[in-house]
């Protein structure tokens, strides 16, 4: 978790220099963009993807999972093999069927609880996806070619394009080559996680609290909000443990 934790934050830096790199578009162009951004993007596209289409295609992920061998999923979790092999014909939905013959049901009607208030959170930040897809188009398109969208849009060919270029990767056929992924990625993520650790073996192992210089127990402190003292390897280990 570490490791992907560092790694998504070094995505963030790295986009966020390479988009001081290429500079803020100018005004004009970003006004040129915003009725391009208005086709393609209109209100409610987030709402429109999550309503049903996404909210059925999770269900058909969990469908899939819940039929998969439970060998399966727990070689992911790292299970020595010789320990699975009474199980390999054991699914989840076999052994929940007993346990809880409700959870199919229950996890269906929370993941649609969770999407209906996730929908509601997008309906507030869309605005801000529309302000940055704005400034990207202005990025990528002179003002130009942003005319000569904007003029395509207000086709009826062009208006249909852009109301359902988002859409279309909520589309039935799309969606249903995203549900037979998940059980062929389940099946690889043991070695897809053996080439990860195999990648990273030649790097040294993270310092420990002890290795830090005394400046750097100070920063590291000051970015955490604690004391230099409180800092010692006994309770990191503790708390990458809870994690």
């Amino acid at each position: 978790m570490r490791a992907l934790r560092s790694s998504l934050i070094g995505l963030a830096l790295l986009a966020a220099q390479v988009a001081q790199a290429q500079g803020a578009p100018d005004a004009a162009r970003i006004a040129a963009a915003r009725p391009v951004v208005d086709k393609i993007f209109p209100v409610g596209t987030y709402r429109r993807m999550m309503d049903g289409t996404l909210s059925k295609m999770m269900d058909g992920m969990m469908d899939g999972v819940m039929k998969m061998p439970v060998a399966q999923l727990a070689r992911i979790g790292g299970v020595p093999q010789g320990k699975l092999s009474s199980m390999d014909e054991t699914s989840m939905e076999q052994i929940s069927a007993i346990i809880d013959p409700n959870f199919r049901e229950r996890t269906k009607r929370g993941m649609d609880a969770m999407m209906a208030s996730m929908a509601d959170l997008m309906d507030g930040f869309e605005p801000k996806v529309r302000d940055a897809l704005a400034r990207a188009y202005a990025r990528r398109f002179d003002g130009g070619q942003l005319s000569e969208l904007a003029a395509f849009f207000r086709t009826p060919t062009g208006d249909l394009y852009a109301r359902e270029s988002m859409m279309m990767f909520m589309d039935p056929e799309i969606m249903s080559e995203m549900q037979a992924l998940m059980p062929e990625m389940m099946k690889k993520m043991p070695d897809m996680a053996a080439k990860a650790e195999a990648a990273t073996k030649s790097l040294p192992p993270p310092r420990k609290i002890a290795d830090l210089s005394q400046e750097e127990r100070g920063r590291l402190a000051k970015l955490l909000g604690v004391k230099a003292s409180d800092l010692h390897d006994g309770a990191a280990t503790h708390d990458e443990g809870t994690k």
